[in-house]
């Protein structure tokens, strides 16, 4: 069975026909063209996948492309406009070198840029934060917020120097 949906992915209104079984990271991919967001274990351990969906972020290999009719999907590419240079993540992955082989580095910074404006908008925190100022964040508590996304290279430690730099920007 098939069904017409809408969704604005990286600020362009798209629609497409999916099957009613298809993977929001398939129909982004497979019909959109979409590469940003990576297929990994497709069982939404690896985090790979992630996307800020209606502005919260999610593993797209888990959720149904026909739930989110009519959502707004924005991807590590859609992040920064387009005479606007990189998000402020994105530098900071580059500046920190937080990646290797760059397989999970889409789905790192769209986690990142997620949980970073989870605690601007006062999701409680573990650690004292000045808010208008950014998240002043403990490392232990960067690493439990980003658990759901691996880096098979392990560059934890500039990922979370990234997102720490990132966090004071």
């Amino acid at each position: 069975m098939h069904e017409p949906i809408t969704l604005t992915v990286d600020g362009q209104h798209r629609t497409l026909e999916v099957d009613t079984r298809t993977s929001l990271l398939d129909a982004l991919r497979n019909q959109l063209g979409v590469t940003a967001p990576k297929k990994g274990c497709d069982r939404g351990q690896c985090g790979a996948c992630t996307v800020l969906l209606d502005g919260r972020r999610a593993t797209t290999c888990l959720a149904l492309a026909v739930a989110y009719d009519g959502a707004e999907v924005v991807t590590a590419h859609g992040l920064a406009g387009e005479s606007e240079g990189l998000h402020p993540v994105a530098q900071a992955f580059l500046d920190e070198d937080g990646f290797q082989c760059g397989f999970c580095t889409p789905g790192q910074i769209c986690s990142a840029v997620g949980m970073l404006e989870e605690l601007r908008a006062g999701q409680p925190s573990y650690v004292t934060a000045d808010l208008a100022a950014g998240p002043a964040l403990e490392d232990a508590e960067i690493r439990e917020r980003m658990s759901g996304n691996l880096c098979r290279c392990a560059a934890y430690v500039n990922i979370v120097a990234a997102i720490r730099q990132a966090a004071g920007s």
